[in-house]
């Protein structure tokens, strides 16, 4: 599918991937060169302490991807990640600290055009250094192939303007549907690399009595609470971190908190959220697999699951089963996709209905959920 496996060893490109770490802090700079080192497919072709350093080094090695540090000295690293992203596009991975304060300057990072974010690596856990350096390996690999969007300033975003966010009347709202009972209605949606924005611009675009909303976004623990508050200061919804017994009502969207799997559950007439610290499933917790099979089982065709872009295939099996049991899907599509793993192993098990770019992904939502006919040519198989 669209991505590489990590387990297979091959580099995407065909060729070693050539690799500029940029930190401030030199252990952590030969850490991460040793940890990338020990993979034949990936060459270290410099490192920089600073981003002036970085700047020259770009232009002298012409790197393939980016290890950036997000606090540095004499320019930030998001600072940077803006002009490289404007004048330099290249594919970049964000190494922070699991702070308050390093999840928000991540998130502006990813909101510029980074295509992923590791922890700083910890040094006095030698026991986790492994798995450690097998994550950033594979995430190399992956930002080696990975789709770059350049950035560009608020005043000429690709989507989410402020017109997207007020509501026009063009736009029929879902209370218009007055056959439906909107409030049994529920949306599914799942996304790991990219997806941060690419749920922005889906709720960006959702009117403000959508059916409720329960999301599914690989992240850390320290990123889903002030992940959540951005979504709810940019949407017209009341978006907030997902707690345990919490009813979901129209209008709402709720996300998993990064350290365990969001379940919906029925409740008698209501829906209303499970959490639970279960194990990892595939890998993740919380698992877009665990969300979507309890939306089959609680919500049935009451359901629309959408599954965006992400590397892996969580989520795919689960779409699956939402496939089989009469549950409409939607997948993002290749194009507008950061990295095309999870929806397009879903589309491989034949399981999406829907294959369309991020930006129709909405449109759609309120054709399935009115009822309304499907355009034939977005449809798969």
């Amino acid at each position: 599918m669209g991505t590489m496996d990590p387990k297979s060893g091959t580099s995407p490109l065909g060729r070693r991937i050539r690799v500029l770490i940029v930190d401030d802090s030199a252990l952590v700079r030969r850490m991460l060169t040793e940890m990338l080192s020990a993979d034949r497919h990936i060459e270290i072709v410099g490192t920089a302490g600073d981003a002036y350093m970085a700047r020259e080094k770009i232009k002298q090695l012409n790197p393939d991807v980016l290890t950036l540090d997000v606090e540095m000295p004499k320019m930030d690293g998001v600072t940077f990640l803006r002009n490289l992203m404007r004048l330099r596009p290249m594919p970049v991975i964000m190494v922070s600290s699991l702070t308050d304060h390093g999840a928000d300057i991540t998130l502006d990072a990813l909101s510029v055009g980074a295509i992923d974010y590791l922890p700083k690596p910890k040094i006095d856990l030698a026991a986790t250094l492994g798995d450690y350096a097998a994550d950033l390996i594979a995430k190399v690999k992956m930002a080696a192939q990975a789709k770059v969007r350049p950035y560009r300033s608020a005043a000429g975003a690709r989507s989410g303007t402020p017109d997207v966010v007020r509501p026009t009347s063009s736009r029929p709202l879902w209370s218009a549907q007055r056959h439906l009972k909107t409030t049994e209605k529920i949306i599914a949606i799942g996304a790991s690399t990219g997806g941060t924005e690419a749920i922005k611009e889906l709720l960006m675009r959702m009117p403000p009595d959508a059916p409720g909303i329960v999301i599914t976004q690989h992240i850390p623990k320290a990123f889903s609470t002030p992940f959540a508050a951005r979504m709810n200061e940019c949407s017209q919804l009341t978006v907030c971190e997902a707690h345990d017994g919490q009813q979901v009502l129209p209008g709402h969207a709720y996300i998993a908190p990064g350290d365990r799997h969001l379940h919906l559950v029925r409740d008698g007439a209501r829906y209303i959220c499970r959490l639970d610290d279960g194990a990892p499933v595939n890998r993740h917790k919380p698992s877009v697999d665990v969300l979507f099979r309890s939306v089959v089982r609680h919500a049935g065709r009451n359901a629309v699951g959408v599954l965006l872009t992400g590397m892996g295939r969580d989520g795919a099996q689960g779409m699956r089963e939402m496939h089989d049991s009469g549950i409409p899907t939607i997948a993002q599509d290749e194009a507008t996709s950061v990295v095309w793993g999870m929806p397009g192993e879903a589309v491989a098990l034949g399981a999406v209905d829907h294959v369309l770019p991020i930006g129709r992904i909405t449109d759609m939502i309120q054709k399935l959920i009115s009822g309304a006919p499907a355009d034939g040519q977005e449809a798969v198989g």
